[in-house]
């Protein structure tokens, strides 16, 4: 065990003095920020991943099981935003980040947005993510641990059922769902969604929940991983009113897709346009006819 812990401190010290040496060398040369946050990113995932199991072990006997998520990702953001100084600055005027339950729906760009989630998960709330995560040590398992919701894309036989055993956790415990609608990151220079997969309209239709964008800005200016562009700054982030799933059916998935997209792109937009200071045409972010996935097969499996 002694053995152990002097490796593990003799990883963490030159990590870190690895970590400082590309922020040092980033005054002479800028691309070496990029690998300084990234080296800086991923041991805080790491942290933030542990502190997570350990939260959700230590909460799960006392019934509060579902804050062990937020209290990671409020976690994370410290630890994130104290070593890149990167803050996600959101606009929720009237409060609905704490409305309870409903389906939060957020565009996805790249893998900051786990430093987004920092910023905007809510109490009481499941994240989602692919079925691959849960063998992924360390964040797999937090993820199991907090009651997070695995996407089976590949197996649609049972989606029925789960989207039914999901619906109903939603509505007994009052439990939200935080959900990527495009269900990949995009990636993208430019403030565009990829077309919408219908899963998360689902649930909240079934579950008969309100649906809470979230819209981030094109963050392309602070991180572009093609460009090994990765610098501080602040990315603005506004929350929209609900958007009510009362009275609607399976039958209004499609056109309630396809309506939250084109809300939640025209605000992108205007977001992403205050916050590099540029116009963009709303033509930029067309991606298909609809925005709404052809794909329909999704399997909703609550952790156990």
């Amino acid at each position: 065990m002694a053995s152990f812990l002097s490796y593990l401190e003799y990883f963490l010290v030159g990590y870190a003095a690895l970590t400082l040496a590309f922020y040092m060398l980033s005054f002479v040369v800028p691309k070496a920020a990029f690998v300084a946050r990234s080296l800086a990113s991923y041991i805080c995932l790491v942290w933030a991943a542990c502190f997570g199991v350990v939260a959700s072990i230590v909460l799960s006997p006392t019934g509060y099981r579902l804050v062990a998520a937020w209290a990671t990702a409020r976690f994370f953001k410290l630890v994130m935003t104290a070593t890149t100084n990167i803050t996600f600055d959101v606009d929720d005027p009237k409060q609905h980040m704490k409305s309870r339950p409903a389906v939060f729906l957020a565009n996805h760009q790249t893998e900051l947005d786990v430093l987004m989630l920092g910023s905007t998960f809510p109490k009481y709330c499941s994240m989602t993510g692919k079925a691959s995560l849960r063998r992924t040590p360390f964040l797999g398992w937090f993820m199991s641990l907090s009651g997070a919701i695995f996407l089976d894309r590949a197996n649609s036989q049972s989606a029925r059922s789960t989207m039914n055993a999901a619906a109903n956790e939603i509505r007994s415990n009052r439990q939200s769902v935080y959900i990527f609608p495009e269900g990949t990151r995009s990636y993208s220079k430019d403030p565009v969604l990829l077309p919408f997969k219908k899963g998360g309209f689902h649930l909240a239709v079934q579950a008969q929940v309100p649906i809470i964008p979230i819209v981030v800005a094109n963050y392309s200016h602070i991180l572009w991983i093609r460009g090994l562009l990765f610098k501080s700054g602040r990315i603005p982030v506004k929350v929209l009113d609900p958007i009510s799933t009362t009275g609607l059916t399976a039958a209004d998935v499609d056109e309630l897709t396809r309506t939250t997209r084109e809300l939640m792109l025209k605000e992108l937009i205007a977001l992403t346009e205050k916050a590099q200071g540029r116009k963009f045409a709303v033509s930029v972010a067309s991606t298909a006819a609809n925005g709404v996935a052809k794909a329909s097969g999704i399997d909703i499996k609550v952790a156990a």
